[in-house]
């Protein structure tokens, strides 16, 4: 059984998962009061409900929950989402943190915190975009990525990739923040008209840097990891 308190109000919506309900209430008031409107879920289930069924602006999820680990859900939201993620823990051990990064969270906060910290990160996470625009569209700084348009635009401007490279760009900005290996995007990538050669892909972010990097020799978005694969940087304009 689960419960869910909802804040009426117009601003960026956020969804809060915790199942701490004083917290969550308390998080919903402070936010409520700087202009956000949020979505409260006591556990993750009703959490990912929530999502698949409306936009939020940004995700906080708790660690410890009473049926799926905030770990898993972090998980489940990065295999298909974007969006920003404040993982909250009353755990404070550099472990969690690593864990709770290497699923793709965005920022991190122990458990007790001052709600100016949480508004603080809160404010950042979104700064750095990845938020839905709309359900096929996102951001991140001036460059979009739109799945229906299947194209990708630079400060408004178009950018002239093929089929395969939007494809490819796509992938890439779908695990945003989070390193992908060759093997992991040709498998992403399955069905395309391509190359089997790992060097295929190399070749092909060498000219998507050419449309969306301001220098592409010095790339600040798509970024090579040495000896494993590349990583779509979220936090650059």
């Amino acid at each position: 059984m689960f419960y869910i308190v909802t804040m009426m109000k117009q601003g960026d919506k956020i969804l809060l998962i915790d199942d701490d309900q004083r917290l969550a209430e308390m998080i919903q008031e402070f936010l409520q009061d700087e202009g956000y409107a949020v979505t409260i879920a006591l556990d993750g289930q009703t959490g990912l409900m929530y999502r698949e069924n409306e936009n939020f602006r940004a995700v906080i999820l708790d660690l410890m929950l009473p049926d799926i680990n905030g770990l898993e859900i972090c998980r489940i939201l990065r295999a298909t989402d974007s969006i920003p993620i404040l993982m909250l823990t009353a755990k404070g051990e550099s472990l969690d943190r690593v864990l709770g990064l290497e699923m793709g969270a965005d920022d991190y906060l122990p458990k007790p915190f001052e709600p100016r910290e949480l508004l603080a990160r809160l404010r950042a996470i979104l700064r750095r975009g990845g938020a839905p625009l709309s359900g096929n569209i996102i951001r991140f700084g001036r460059l979009e990525v739109d799945r229906d348009a299947m194209e990708a635009r630079l400060e408004g401007k178009r950018c002239d990739l093929t089929v395969y490279q939007f494809r490819l760009l796509l992938a890439l900005a779908d695990s945003a923040g989070r390193v992908l290996t060759r093997d992991q995007l040709m498998n992403a990538l399955q069905g395309s008209d391509l190359d089997a050669f790992d060097r295929s892909i190399d070749v092909h972010v060498s000219r998507i840097r050419a449309e969306i990097e301001n220098n592409p020799k010095q790339p600040r978005r798509l970024i090579t990891v040495r000896g494993v694969g590349y990583v779509f940087a979220r936090d650059q304009e």
